[in-house]
């Protein structure tokens, strides 16, 4: 068992041997087992005490509203179907293509060897982590904000809210949001267009609460 690493601090930790970050990786699953292995790996991880070293586990879904029955009902849609995201503590250091990061052999071979998972998103067996604006990208789009940013668009809706649109030939209907883009501060609201209920995208400050 590798030495714990006690705390983390603005997601690195620097001791006399190593830089430790939080970064984040992508693993491979079987299709349709994305939420098996999500909720097996949390399981895993906590009965090995390997939390100080695998810290986050999220599936990327979003909701979006979907026409069933005649009735508009929310949905999760996968983002990235078979595909995982893990938090995972690293080691800064040096190789042959410059600066990189290694994730604890004894975290990456639990994951590894969860059942539907079959690798890691990498070179070879080698992990290679998102960068910081791909994680925050990724997060913003399942509307996790991990950013010490300031949300710039300040966006103060939810899917399935009704809101009244205030832009040119849709002014004042009314609609409901089917998705929010928090890194564009984009927002699909369905309308009725030409007798069928249809997604239209609007700046954030385009629509209103009703």
């Amino acid at each position: 068992m590798s030495k714990k690493v006690e705390e983390v601090v603005n997601d690195e930790l620097v001791n006399d041997e190593a830089v430790y970050e939080k970064k984040w990786y992508i693993i491979h699953t079987y299709s349709g087992y994305e939420k098996k292995v999500a909720t097996d790996l949390e399981k895993r991880i906590e009965s090995l005490n390997l939390t100080d070293r695998v810290f986050r586990i999220l599936v990327p879904e979003e909701e979006v509203l979907e026409e069933k029955r005649g009735k508009m009902v929310k949905v999760p849609r996968k983002l990235f179907p078979s595909y995982v995201m893990v938090e995972m503590l690293s080691v800064k250091e040096e190789n042959e293509l410059g600066l990189g990061y290694r994730v604890d052999s004894e975290a990456w071979y639990v994951i590894r060897n969860t059942n539907g998972v079959t690798g890691f998103v990498g070179v070879g067996s080698d992990p290679i982590p998102l960068s910081d604006r791909e994680a925050e990208d990724l997060l913003s789009k399942i509307g996790i904000n991990d950013s010490e940013k300031e949300n710039k668009f300040n966006i103060d809706f939810e899917i399935g809210e009704k809101v009244i649109v205030k832009k040119d030939s849709f002014m004042d209907q009314e609609g409901e949001i089917a998705e929010i883009d928090y890194e564009h501060g984009r927002i699909k609201v369905m309308l009725e267009v030409f007798g069928r209920l249809t997604p239209v995208e609007f700046e954030y400050n385009e629509i209103e609460k009703r």
